[in-house]
C-alpha cells in the first residue's frame, strides 16, 4: 500500500518507523514530516494543517490509507474530506474528534454516559468563571475549551492562581480562540497515567498504559507542556484498573458515540487520575500521544498497518495486540526557552553517537535539514531519546546515556524522567 503520514512530530516519526516495519508498506509519505522522518518516507511539503491540499494529494497520488497524527487536521475534517474521496483514514471524523476539540464538548459527554470524571462548569463569561471559581475554592483546574497544544490547562493551587488564569486565556487571550469558552473543573488527587485503545466505531480494542511527564522541570515543577518525556508499562495501572478504565471509560463512551450517530474510529486516549484504585477520565484525545506514542511504538510487535486498517474498516473484534515484555523510556530534549520562547534554527550534533547507544533510537520531533547534512532545532520539542531495556531502570540509564552523547548547547531536558515508577 501506498500510505501518507500527516504531521511532523515525534509521534509521526515513531509512527514511520513502525509502519516501515510492516510488509502491507510499498510506499510510505509523510506531511511535511521533520529531517529524522525524511530517512524513513518521501517528504510531502504540505502542512497537517491544509485539509484540502492533502486530500488532493492523497487523490492524485493514488495514496490508499492516511495515518493521521496531529488533532488539529482530524478536528478540521481531514478524516470526513478523505472518506468522501474513497481514501481510508486512520483517524476519527470531525464529529467524533470534538473529544478532544472541545473540552465542553467532551464533559458533556461523559456526563450523559456515565464516565467518572471531575465535576466541572462551562463558561463563556470571565465573572462568571471567576464566581465559580470563588465558590469551590483551591485547589482547582482551569482549561481553555479549544485547542492549546497541551498547554491550555492550568492547575491552580490558589484562588488568586486561577482568577490570574482566567484573566490570560479569557482577557489576553494567550491561546487565541481557544479559550473562547473555560471548563472549570474539580482538582482530582492520585497518580496521572495514559491509556490508549484502538476503535472501529463498534469494537474497543485496548492497548496500554503510559505516564507522561506534562510539567516542564524536575519533579513535576513549572510550567504545562505538551510532554517532557514517557515511559511504558506504567505500573500504576494493573491489570484489574485496567479492566476498570475499560468498563467505566472507554467501552461507555463508544457506545455513546455510537447511540449519538458519531461513531470513533482510529485511536482513543485517556488521560485518568488514578486515587486509591478507582480510575477517573480527566481528558479524552483523539489521536497517539507525544511523546506516549514514542514509547508504544517502541514496544509493539503487531503489524500497525494491519491494526490501522481493522480500525479503519470496522474489523477489529477478535484481535489482539502484542507487545516485547521490556519496558520503554523516552526523554525529550526541548529548546532552552520552551514552553516559552525558544530559538529556532540551531545546530545538533552527536546524533549518530547518541543512536549508537545500545537500545536507543534518536526520534526527531522539531527539526529540520540545513546545509551540508546538518539537522537543525525548529520547534519547542525538538529531539525524543527512545530507549528500550530489560529494566525501566536500564531503560532509563540508556537514554540519558545518549542524551550526554547529544551535541546541543540550545537544549535541555528533565532529569528525572521515569521518577514514579524508580
Amino acid at each position: 500500500m501506498k500510505i501518507l503520514v500527516v504531521g511532523s512530530g515525534g509521534r509521526e516519526h515513531a509512527l514511520c518507523q513502525a509502519i516501515r516495519r510492516s510488509p502491507l508498506c510499498s510506499l510510505l509519505l509523510a506531511a511535511p514530516g521533520n529531517a529524522g522522518i525524511a530517512q524513513l518516507a518521501e517528504l510531502v511539503p504540505i502542512p497537517a494543517e491544509d485539509v484540502e491540499a492533502l486530500t488532493a494529494y492523497a487523490v492524485a497520488h493514488g495514496v490508499e490509507l492516511v495515518v493521521i497524527g496531529p488533532e488539529v487536521p482530524l478536528v478540521l475534517g481531514l478524516a470526513d474530506r478523505l472518506a468522501a474521496a474513497g481514501i481510508k483514514a486512520f483517524g476519527p471524523s470531525a464529529e467524533a474528534a470534538r473529544l478532544e476539540g472541545s473540552k465542553g464538548f467532551m464533559k458533556d459527554a461523559l456526563a450523559r454516559f456515565g464516565v467518572p470524571t471531575a465535576a466541572y462548569g462551562r463558561f463563556t463569561e470571565a465573572e462568571a468563571a471567576k464566581a465559580f471559581i470563588r465558590a469551590q475554592g483551591a485547589p482547582i483546574v482551569v482549561k481553555t475549551d479549544g485547542l492549546a497544544a497541551g498547554k491550555g490547562v492550568v492547575v491552580a493551587t490558589s484562588v488568586d492562581e486561577a482568577l490570574a488564569a482566567v484573566d490570560a486565556m479569557m482577557g489576553e487571550r494567550i491561546f487565541g480562540a481557544a479559550g473562547e469558552e473555560l471548563v472549570v473543573e474539580e482538582f482530582l488527587a492520585g497518580e496521572e497515567a495514559s491509556f490508549f485503545a484502538l476503535v472501529d466505531g463498534e469494537t474497543a480494542l485496548p492497548l496500554t498504559a503510559v505516564q507522561d511527564h506534562k510539567r516542564v522541570g524536575d519533579g513535576d515543577t513549572g510550567p504545562n507542556t505538551g510532554g517532557m518525556g514517557a515511559y511504558s508499562p506504567a505500573p500504576v495501572v494493573t491489570p484489574e484498573i485496567e479492566a476498570k478504565i475499560m468498563e467505566r471509560c472507554i467501552l461507555p463512551t463508544v457506545r455513546g458515540m455510537a447511540a449519538e450517530g458519531r461513531p470513533y474510529r482510529g485511536v482513543l486516549f485517556a488521560g485518568l487520575m488514578i486515587d486509591k484504585g478507582e480510575p477517573r477520565l480527566l481528558e479524552y484525545n483523539v489521536r497517539f500521544g507525544d511523546p506516549e506514542c514514542q514509547v508504544l511504538m517502541a514496544r509493539l510487535t503487531s503489524d500497525i498497518v494491519e491494526l490501522m486498517l481493522a480500525a479503519a474498516n470496522g474489523t477489529l473484534a477478535g484481535r489482539t495486540v502484542a507487545w516485547r515484555s521490556e519496558p520503554a523510556l523516552v526523554v525529550v530534549m526541548a529548546a532552552k526557552g520552551y514552553p516559552g520562547d525558544y530559538r529556532k534554527g540551531t545546530a545538533i550534533g552527536g546524533l549518530a553517537a547518541a543512536g549508537a547507544v545500545e537500545g536507543v533510537t534518536v526520534l526527531h520531533a522539531g527539526t529540520k535539514a540545513g546545509e551540508a547534512g546538518k539537522i537543525l532545532a525548529n520547534g519547542g520539542r525538538v529531539l525524543g531519546v527512545t530507549a528500550i531495556g530489560a529494566t525501566l531502570a536500564e531503560a532509563r540509564t540508556r537514554a540519558y546515556r545518549a542524551v550526554d552523547r547529544v551535541d546541543w548547547d540550545d537544549g535541555f531536558c528533565r532529569r528525572d524522567i521515569g521518577w514514579r515508577a524508580l
